[in-house]
């Protein structure tokens, strides 16, 4: 519990620092974040070659094929078309503070500087709705040639992205598209990882650590929101499919990525002999962590999605969480800056783009971070690892 307020604690220092804080159409970096071990800072622009080719198992909302990110590119002469029109882009995001949206929004700001685009907002919606509505029309009022965003709610946020469709704004959607956008005439394209797969990763790492046999929970999502639906949606499917000596007694939906460790909470409770437990992804993981050692169940087992720090340590250590799929941030922000390049030059872009799911254990932890974020894992993972 100490872990998750403290990196809270952190996320609302760095927030107070900005020039209006988190969630303000004014926040920019002054200099240019760190740049991915993968990529180079001048040529064509592609997407890291190191990315494994593994098969994606995830849709599109509307049922589209995923089409691999390592299939877009942009030539040094198209790239110089953009640097010419010298656009603007906002990043209008769901929230922030993680591993994975640092990485992705860094990836979008090294992208488009590399494009010659100016990032005029980048914005944090507190995983509130009604504020990212707010977001939205403070950061029309820029005049922004792009946006990438990802919606909160696909219902509730819908009329404003259509205000800015309505504006001309270039849209590149991350993990989800607003319900009643079309691809190729309201949207460009949609851009995600493996969510599916990485759910299946999850069930699999989940029944080799029970050997097959056991009870366990999931905590859900509980909002309008594509991808993390697809997770759980898919864990729970590999179960049943899968594992027939596994049994899943326990359901239980958060709307708040901090209600987690509340929701396990009430799940150990109720089922003492459950274990283990999935969450959607790393915040909630680390609530039901806490959960687990409140309730002296430092044996239950958790696999989640997103591989953070908290969650990498615990691996590394032989602790509650034991593997997780992972998405690949990093990339699939350059890849939403392509494809909003794309869109500029008025290059046909696929619906869908996907990046593959990553297993993530104790044996991999090290070089999965090397792979997801360019850099290598912190000290403490590396040092865990050795104990």
């Amino acid at each position: 519990m100490k872990k998750k307020w403290t990196s809270w604690l952190a996320l609302l220092l760095v927030c107070g620092m900005t020039i209006a804080g988190c969630g303000n159409a004014e926040k920019e970096n002054a200099q240019a974040p760190q740049e991915h071990e993968g990529y180079t800072a001048s040529g064509p622009l592609t997407i890291n070659p190191n990315i494994p080719d593994l098969p994606v198992q995830d849709i599109g909302p509307n049922g589209e094929k995923a089409v691999s990110a390592k299939s877009l590119k942009l030539t040094e002469e198209e790239l110089q078309k953009i640097r010419d029109g010298k656009y603007t882009a906002a990043i209008v995001m769901h929230y922030s503070g993680t591993d994975y949206m640092t990485a992705a929004v860094n990836a979008m700001k090294n992208t488009f500087a590399k494009m010659g685009i100016k990032v005029v907002a980048v914005t944090d919606a507190q995983f509130k709705a009604e504020k990212q509505v707010s977001d939205i029309e403070t950061v029309l009022a820029k005049k922004p040639d792009i946006m990438i965003s990802v919606p909160v709610d696909a219902v509730s946020t819908a009329g404003a992205y259509k205000k800015a469709v309505n504006q001309g704004v270039k849209l590149v959607f991350m993990d989800g598209a607003a319900e009643g956008l079309v691809p190729g005439k309201d949207y460009i394209s949609i851009v995600s990882g493996d969510n599916y797969g990485n759910g299946a990763v999850a069930a699999d790492i989940m029944a080799e650590k029970l050997g097959g046999k056991g009870k366990v929970g999931i905590v859900y999502h509980d909002v309008n929101f594509f991808v993390t639906k697809n997770r759980s949606d898919a864990f729970e499917a590999r179960i049943k499919e899968k594992y027939p000596g596994i049994q899943i007694v326990a359901k239980g939906g958060i709307t708040d990525p901090n209600k987690g460790e509340e929701v396990a909470s009430a799940m150990l409770t109720r089922h003492p002999d459950i274990d283990g437990i999935f969450a959607p992804w790393d915040v909630p993981a680390e609530g039901v962590m806490s959960a687990a050692r409140t309730a002296g169940r430092n044996d239950l087992i958790v696999t989640t999605v997103d591989l953070g720090t908290n969650v990498a340590l615990s691996i590394a250590s032989d602790g509650i969480v034991r593997g997780l799929g992972a998405q690949l941030p990093y990339d699939q922000g350059v890849a939403q800056a392509i494809l909003a390049g794309y869109a500029l030059l008025g290059k046909e872009a696929p619906a869908y783009v996907a990046s593959p799911a990553i297993k993530v254990t104790k044996e991999n932890v090290l070089e999965s971070w090397k792979l997801i974020y360019g850099v290598d894992a912190p000290k403490s993972v590396q040092d865990a690892l050795k104990k």
